[in-house]
């Protein structure tokens, strides 16, 4: 089965739900009246003039010029309607994942309070679900983003559709650049481990799974056991596995203690005080430090999958931010006696 054909039958179960989608049927039905449009004044001419070459040459270079850069006929609804979906789709993702991870995280009262405002997500296996929906519902989506896009270049012959996937990242709406996806994988592999029990059904979702090759740890994901999402979980400032993950908001992943000391601020102080000026150290994007987000999940994933890697970085981690935090207040004191 096609890919657009499993992507309508996903469709039809999550329009129940009300999640918005990428409209892609509706996107193709675009992409073809624009072939359509450009095809039928060369068709015109070719019936006319069917002895003048020299002409159908000149008029099939003039429509393939059209479309090399801007393309008037589609330009002006296509990308547009692809930028408002792909918006609708990462806000719902990342609201919904970011209440199911706090619900599952938190502690004491907070807790219960959550708890029986969720009524659906009371047991272990409606949150396995409920992760493993989203999770889907982010990949397969941005599948389907990556698919059109494609088509279009390859219709246009243009790179119009990788210019649009470049201005997507830097807008911070590409689906997979979302820590929120990193953190409901670790969620749903944590989860499926403490249901010894528990089975995915086949389906549209393949399974979760953690790795840790050489030393270099990697969280994959299969979609219709032949797609597979791979998420490298190695720190490229200590070129070690990440120990207490943050996740900027371009989409890569590092240490806490590493990324405060790219960001040039104290652990104490946090990355919420960063400049916005300072960049990140993999896409060199600007303003990506303050809204930074922890990955606890992931934290945990790690603590118990690479138990005695994660115990000598912690050692090290806590010797470094003892030391860390002495000269930080050493510092206060000698601001605030004057010396």
């Amino acid at each position: 089965m096609k890919f657009t054909k499993k992507y309508e039958v996903y469709m039809q179960s999550d329009r129940e739900k009300g999640l918005p989608l990428v409209g892609l049927k509706k996107l193709k039905k675009m992409l073809k009246a624009c072939k359509m449009e450009i095809e039928a004044p060369q068709n015109i001419e070719e019936e006319g003039e069917i002895g003048e070459s020299s002409d159908s040459i000149a008029i099939e270079n003039k429509c393939d010029n059209k479309c090399s850069g801007y393309c008037p006929v589609c330009d002006g609804t296509f990308f547009p309607s692809l930028l408002q979906e792909m918006s609708a789709v990462v806000g719902c993702f990342n609201k919904r994942a970011k209440k199911l991870l706090e619900m599952h995280l938190a502690s004491g009262f907070k807790k219960y309070l959550l708890w029986f405002a969720n009524k659906s997500h009371r047991s272990h296996g409606s949150l396995i679900q409920e992760g493993k929906d989203l999770v889907t519902y982010a990949i397969i989506n941005s599948i389907a983003m990556r698919k059109i896009l494609k088509k279009y270049d390859k219709m246009h012959h243009s790179t119009q559709g990788q210019a649009f996937k470049v201005k997507a990242q830097s807008l911070h709406i590409e689906i997979l650049q979302s820590p929120w996806l990193c953190e409901l994988m670790a969620f749903y592999i944590n989860l499926r481990k403490s249901k010894v029990n528990y089975q995915a059904p086949m389906g549209l979702f393949g399974d979760c799974s953690l790795t840790c090759d050489d030393d270099r740890p990697t969280l994959s994901c299969c979609l219709f056991e032949s797609m597979q999402v791979d998420i490298n979980l190695t720190c490229s400032i200590c070129l070690d596995m990440v120990f207490d993950p943050v996740s900027l908001s371009c989409g890569h992943i590092f240490c806490y203690m590493c990324c405060c000391s790219a960001a040039s601020v104290s652990i104490v102080d946090g990355l919420k005080v960063a400049a916005l000026k300072k960049k990140c150290p993999l896409c060199r994007t600007e303003g990506v430090y303050p809204k930074a987000v922890h990955l606890d999940e992931l934290n945990i994933l790690l603590s118990e999958s690479c138990p005695e890697e994660w115990e000598k970085r912690r050692e090290f981690e806590r010797l470094e931010r003892i030391r860390q935090v002495k000269e930080h207040w050493r510092l206060q004191h000698r601001a605030f006696v004057g010396i």
